[in-house]
């Protein structure tokens, strides 16, 4: 993901917030039309890419649109339409969503009618005082700086429509369908495949190295083949326990952390597009097969992941950004210490070459990290990292997020129960009796293993 973007973006997922692409919100309409309850977030619907046609019938009727977005903060809505008023711009409709690229921001999308140079004047004023994502106005074509390439493209839409259409209709314990990747995507995969792994033994963590190659052998990672969800899942599941859920695209933070919890990682299926094969702006097959799975299939990283997950259950809204904030830079953009030098884990340093050997070089700034302060700094969607984190190791970071879950406020603490792959609350004596049980059983293995080890080895 280049410069910076997670599954579960708002990555500012580039945080995993919910994607509106075209192809997405068609499939949600009918979700929602059909009578089901969805249970992704519910948000007004603001068409992100919009057609050609769309454009031309808006230039025609001399309509303008605007995209911005702003803190989510009593008044400032209010000063911004204040700023419509000054500049005699008509209001004709006007939606709201919370911003999936940053949490505490409200997206807003203003549909208006007025002349190219009230609507100039109102974007000058605008500038002060929000962040413009994107505009049109009645001479000009669509403006943005997130617009995904191949959004443009009417094919590449339609291949997004049925990848949406596949995710939507898995049922999770089900095997997940088998993809018939187009030529193409298996072009644009083999293209980030060969550059990516030109870097990975100089740059990416030795257990990343080490399972790199059990994927090739146990589900076909080569360049001339992208590898199915199915064969990924069931080799997780043999190695670390995690198990794969295809999806459409983003999801809310809570909602991906919630999967984490119970060793569930939610992953895309479409390839970007073939035009820019080394830029993403949003979490593809490329970004979860070659930055996630490697080091998911590692049991240490994979409990690591899962303590996350488990610290986000019951949290409250801002408890659960600052986990994702704090997962943005680990698991998606942590740096660790071997032999001496800094290597790679994050699945976005992994998965786009720029930023992986940027991170890498002197030019990056690096701290130690600490989940009390890291969870503060700022997550970039449209550069590199201002910053990134290093730890000595894994269990080092783990033990740093376990001691940081402790100042979450809540009434309980949580227990993932491996046998039922449920997760239990401890919020009284007989719920934390039947744990101790549990561990006294393991405990029980231990103590004979160790004592048959001494019987065997003399001592």
């Amino acid at each position: 993901m280049q410069p910076a973007m997670m599954m579960f973006s708002s990555k500012y997922w580039s945080r995993r917030g919910l994607s509106l692409d075209s192809a997405m919100f068609d499939q949600q309409k009918q979700h929602h039309t059909g009578g089901q309850m969805s249970r992704r977030p519910s948000f007004c619907p603001i068409d992100e890419n919009p057609t050609d046609k769309e454009i031309r019938e808006s230039r025609e009727s001399g309509k303008t649109a605007v995209v911005f977005s702003l803190k989510n903060e009593v008044g400032c809505l209010v000063k911004a339409l204040r700023l419509f008023q000054e500049k005699h711009v008509n209001l004709a409709h006007i939606e709201s969503r919370m911003s999936k690229r940053i949490a505490t921001e409200v997206e807003i999308y203003a549909d208006c009618s007025c002349s190219k140079k009230e609507f100039n004047e109102l974007l000058e004023h605008l500038k002060d005082h929000v962040n413009i994502i994107s505009f049109n106005t009645p001479q000009n074509q669509w403006s943005t700086e997130y617009i995904t390439t191949g959004f443009k493209d009417n094919v590449y839409r339609q291949r997004r429509k049925y990848f949406v259409e596949m995710a939507m209709n898995y049922k999770y314990g089900q095997p997940i369908p088998h993809i018939k990747y187009t030529p193409e995507e298996v072009r644009t995969w083999g293209v980030v495949y060969r550059e990516l792994t030109k870097l990975y033994p100089t740059h990416a963590c030795r257990e990343y190295l080490k399972n790199l190659p059990l994927l090739t052998k146990h589900c076909g990672y080569r360049e001339d083949n992208i590898p199915q969800l199915e064969d990924v899942s069931l080799f997780l599941k043999e190695t670390s326990g995690f198990t794969v859920r295809p999806v459409a695209g983003y999801l809310s933070p809570r909602d991906f952390l919630a999967g984490l919890a119970y060793r569930v990682f939610n992953c895309t299926q479409y390839v970007r597009h073939s035009t820019d094969p080394l830029y993403t702006p949003e979490p593809d097959t490329c970004h979860e097969l070659l930055g996630h799975v490697p080091l998911l299939a590692d049991p240490k990283f994979a409990q690591f992941s899962q303590e996350i997950g488990l610290a986000s259950l019951g949290a409250s809204d801002e408890d659960v950004q600052k986990l994702a904030t704090c997962y943005f830079f680990t698991i998606e953009f942590g740096l660790c210490k071997q032999d001496g030098q800094l290597r790679a884990y994050g699945a976005g340093l992994l998965s786009s070459i720029g930023e992986l050997k940027h991170a890498l070089s002197d030019k990056a700034s690096v701290k130690m990290f600490d989940p009390g302060t890291t969870c503060y700094q700022e997550c970039l969607i449209t550069t590199f990292q201002e910053v990134y984190f290093v730890s000595d190791s894994f269990e080092e970071a783990k033990e740093k997020m376990r001691e940081f879950a402790k100042t979450i406020k809540r009434p309980f603490s949580v227990y993932y129960n491996p046998y039922t792959q449920s997760i239990d609350l401890l919020k009284d004596t007989r719920s934390i009796e039947n744990v101790v049980q549990d561990l006294r059983s393991d405990l029980t293995t231990v103590c004979d293993a160790l004592g048959k080890m001494n019987t065997y080895l003399g001592i």
